[in-house]
């Protein structure tokens, strides 16, 4: 490997995540901030949370159940 043309790499460089955990990570980067982690994500949680407010999920159920109805005639 050539000599001085890598980037410091350091053990322990903190992450942030919006919702407030911190976490000790091994990176290049001096700074890391996330939007989200597997301590407020919605699938590591089980706080599962559909936001509908166009009416998308209850149109998609209703043409799934027309068009099954459809197929069986």
């Amino acid at each position: 490997m050539k000599k001085g043309i890598h980037p410091k790499y350091d053990d322990k460089i903190k992450a942030t995540c919006a919702c407030g955990a911190v976490f000790e990570i091994g990176s290049t980067m001096l700074v890391i901030e996330n939007e989200i982690c597997s301590q407020c994500h919605p699938f590591y949680t089980g706080n599962d949370k559909i936001l509908d407010t166009t009416g998308r999920i209850d149109r998609f159920k209703k043409r799934g159940v027309a068009s099954a109805a459809k197929a069986k005639k």
